[in-house]
């Protein structure tokens, strides 16, 4: 199969300061993947390296086997598309929000939407259920309401990799589900390539079917959810013991936290 993206050797980060190094990783084309770790880990470096809001120091990011750093700005724009983890909004409509994503197809001198943006526009508002607030303004909607609509701007930029810096971040489980299925359905119906950072390791187990786990600016693990989210890995990465069970209806991985108060009184947990 091939990969998506291939990130050999990178090196990046921040001028003195804390740098990702000697990454490599290959994710397949129509993965939904997930990059998770503790704070300080290197998941956001590793996340503006690939979108291009970081320099690369060392190394190559290839999409779909060409070097990133060859593409313009529209370019990138037209192949990858970024959902932020804080999206600041303005009064701007929502369909118009949404047509923001159509940018990248516009010649220079083009200042208004054509035909077709309006169409593909209102296609993925529909796809992700947003099509009846595009008389809103941005500033009218609820956060998830926000999210969705930021889905829709990403996906009418038609890309082939789609980036997400933890969308379900500051939403209540009812909204996060809702993202993450919508997600789920774009990468099985669209076979859309989907990364993102995710802070929940019970929801990245659940729903992503190849993790990156980083620590300390280094990959630590790579693979499958039950691979990945195996309780040693968690342990030394996170320095907290869990315990990992599976879903008995999907037959995922599950990480259950265990209180300090119950560790005190089973000073021998039997693994």
């Amino acid at each position: 199969m091939q990969d998506i993206l291939n990130i050999q050797e990178l090196t990046c980060g921040y001028g003195n300061g804390f740098h990702i190094r000697n990454i490599n990783l290959n994710i397949p084309k129509g993965s939904f993947a997930g990059i998770i770790g503790p704070n300080g880990s290197g998941k956001t470096t590793l996340f503006k390296a690939i979108s291009g809001n970081l320099t690369v120091k060392q190394g190559t990011l290839l999409l779909t086997d060409k070097n990133i750093a060859d593409f313009s700005y529209k370019e990138r724009a037209k192949n990858i598309a970024v959902v932020s983890q804080t999206l600041y909004v303005d009064s701007i409509r929502v369909e118009d929000f949404v047509l923001m994503g159509r940018m990248p197809y516009h010649s220079r001198f083009s200042f208004f939407e054509h035909k077709n943006d309006y169409e593909i526009a209102h296609h993925y508002m529909k796809l992700t259920g947003t099509y009846h607030l595009k008389n809103k303004l941005m500033t009218q909607l609820s956060g998830g309401e926000q999210q969705l609509v930021d889905i829709a701007r990403a996906l009418s930029q038609e890309p082939g990799l789609l980036l997400l810096d933890e969308p379900t971040s500051h939403l209540d489980i009812g909204h996060q589900v809702q993202i993450l299925n919508l997600l789920q359905k774009l990468n099985t119906d669209l076979k859309l390539s989907i990364l993102m950072i995710i802070h929940d390791l019970n929801l990245a187990g659940e729903y992503c079917d190849f993790l990156v786990m980083m620590s300390k600016g280094k990959i630590h693990t790579i693979g499958s959810p039950k691979e990945v989210l195996h309780y040693q890995h968690i342990e030394a990465v996170y320095n907290t013991i869990v315990v990992t069970e599976t879903n008995p209806i999907s037959g995922k991985p599950v990480v259950l936290l265990v209180s300090g108060k119950v560790l005190n009184q089973n000073h021998h947990i039997n693994r």
